[in-house]
């Protein structure tokens, strides 16, 4: 039986969903093309502990990532809570500990909370966050990690570390602000305080706000939108848009023709172009 052990699927018929029967953090549901991912924790109000939730949420985009069937990812939280972050309580526990050193912190994060926004950088497939509540600290930077964000009214966001001494350690600095811009991510980051879901709606956070009931529906209403269209096509158009983000124009234009080659030479595209055509001829004649 595949278990989390196991090396990646290395073709598409590979039953993706064996590999998350001894999940402990994660429950996901393929449908579809569909992946839907619940942090399923709700009495921790789904904080991402750095050892089995990193683990898992790493693995889980690997082999996404390697499943070629999948097209789109929802992302949401079980119960009232998206994630409330960091676990407060293992924090308090290493600060009693003096046998650790701060190079062990170093590895801590490293080898931890570090694997998530890496892995989700890397997963190939769109990502949706669903945020059905609070977003909080690593919570809020979990779901800036995802290509979009769809949230609830309930919903607040806060990047909340200087409110506990710290700094967004697992990529905040990077992400919110090529989000909502540098003066509004600092203003968040600096005050650490929650602004609302109609808030992060304003600013550009999120793309929609929704009742909660909607919440679910309404993003993998999106994700069936996206399943839409060919597999290759989206994984490469979500590529060259994160690798635009840090080249120069003429290293996009160049991986741009790369991709577009590789584009051009698919039946998916044959197919599209061909039906594009027939309606095209269609309407002339009618």
């Amino acid at each position: 039986m595949a278990c989390w052990e196991c090396p990646p699927p290395k073709s598409t018929d590979y039953k993706l969903k064996e590999c998350f029967n001894v999940a402990q953090f994660l429950q996901v549901d393929i449908d579809e093309g569909i992946a839907r991912i619940t942090l399923n924790s709700p009495a921790t109000r789904n904080v991402l502990g750095f050892d089995g939730p990193s683990a898992e949420i790493a693995q889980a985009c690997e082999r996404i990532s390697a499943d070629r069937s999948i097209r789109a990812v929802v992302l949401t939280g079980a119960g009232t809570v998206f994630s409330a972050g960091g676990d407060i309580r293992n924090m308090a526990a290493r600060l009693d500990n003096d046998a650790l050193e701060p190079v062990d912190d170093r590895y801590y994060y490293k080898e931890g909370i570090h694997r998530i926004p890496k892995a989700l950088y890397e997963l190939e497939v769109p990502t949706i966050a669903a945020v059905n509540g609070p977003a909080i600290g690593a919570g809020l930077d979990l779901a800036c990690m995802c290509d979009i964000r769809i949230a609830a009214r309930t919903a607040t966001f806060a990047e909340s570390f200087v409110t506990l001494g710290i700094i967004p350690g697992d990529g905040g600095a990077f992400l919110l602000q090529r989000l909502v811009g540098l003066a509004k991510a600092a203003e968040m980051t600096f005050t650490g305080e929650a602004i609302t879901a109609d808030q992060a709606l304003a600013c550009g956070l999120v793309s929609q706000v929704v009742a909660g009931e909607e919440l679910v529906e309404t993003a993998m209403g999106l994700a069936r939108r996206i399943a839409k269209n060919p597999p290759h096509a989206l994984r490469m158009a979500k590529r060259l848009m994160r690798e635009s983000q840090h080249l120069r124009l003429d290293s996009v234009l160049e991986l741009s023709s790369a991709f577009q080659a590789l584009a051009h030479a698919s039946s998916d595209h044959r197919d599209r172009v061909t039906r594009a055509v027939q309606a095209i001829d269609r309407r002339k004649n009618s």
